[in-house]
């Protein structure tokens, strides 16, 4: 066994420097240290890299490093929910602001400004989001009506990327680089809202939510290796190791996430219970750091930037 040791600081101490210094200090520094360690095997052995994340992750600054990363085809595939794709739709136009986790919920409701912990959204956002899909769904209800066919899930978030034209966006850089996005859960939030707004009208529009599966079950079989990094956990976690059930789970994975696993909730179980699943295989290459994904996830994967 290594023993325990910290590392010296100063004004000048690299962030690379200092994630790798993490490694014998103990406790979460050291699994972040491990988490590092996973993400270059993955790059090593040429995995197909699965980024799942939650929707608050877009509601937060990590949107902009997700981005880089879909630019930079760093990942193959993103896994994510409903939230996702609208929030990034809406930051194309108007940002999110930032508040605070004391705020009296109340009086914020009577301004129309809505919360998540401390980033304020207000409602003129979700205006902009019905200006903006409205037409949008015409043109699919159209090209539905052509095709005779309906519209899988990663078909409507690649041709709305095409809508965008800000550099900062997932859905700008997945579209532009044929990264798919895959969202199980389509009709979930603000976007089913206006999903549901949309069929009032056009009662024959519909979204094949089968129609993924083969083209994600294709991916996973035809890899020689899979690796995940996963921040959150929700229906975007869980699409991304059950698929991997197919080949006998994922080779190798990163966790990170403030869930906990004594409610037996899927969202705070830990690698390990994936792996009696085999979701994630026996070799053992994985990691779960335990904490904030906007401050741990930028110091994981700035060394690869």
């Amino acid at each position: 066994m290594k023993e325990i040791k910290g590392m010296k600081l100063n004004k000048n101490t690299k962030i690379t420097e200092l994630v790798k210094g993490m490694e014998n200090i103990g406790f979460q520094a050291t699994q972040l240290n491990r988490a590092v360690k996973i993400i270059e095997k993955m790059k090593e052995n040429k995995a197909v890299v699965f980024l799942s994340f939650t929707s608050n992750m877009v509601s937060s600054g990590l949107r902009e490093i997700i981005a880089q990363l879909v630019k930079e085809k760093f990942v193959d595939v993103l896994i994510t929910s409903a939230g996702s794709i609208e929030e990034d739709l809406i930051k194309t136009e108007k940002p999110f602001l930032l508040g605070s986790f004391d705020a009296d919920d109340k009086e914020l409701d009577k301004k129309g400004v809505n919360r998540i912990g401390n980033i304020f959204v207000p409602d003129d956002r979700y205006t902009l989001l019905e200006d903006k899909l409205m037409p949008f769904f015409k043109k699919l209800y159209a090209r539905q009506i052509k095709n005779k066919r309906l519209i899988s899930p990663t078909e409507l978030i690649f041709e709305l990327g095409k809508e965008v034209e800000d550099k900062n966006s997932i859905l700008y850089w997945a579209t532009k680089n044929k990264i798919p996005i895959f969202c199980p859960g389509i009709t979930d939030g603000a976007l089913g809202l206006n999903l549901y707004f949309f069929k009032q009208k056009f009662k024959e529009f519909g979204i094949d939510v089968t129609a993924d599966m083969e083209n994600l079950g294709k991916r996973v079989l035809e890899a020689d290796k899979t690796g995940a990094i996963i921040l959150g956990g929700g229906i975007a976690k869980h699409h991304t190791i059950g698929v991997n059930i197919l080949r006998d789970g994922l080779d190798y994975v990163v966790y990170i996430s403030t869930g906990t696993e004594y409610d037996g909730s899927l969202s705070g179980a830990r690698p390990k219970e994936a792996v009696s699943w085999s979701k994630i295989n026996e070799e053992g290459n994985y990691a779960y750091v335990e904490g904030d994904a906007t401050i741990i996830f930028p110091l994981v994967i700035c060394g690869f930037l």
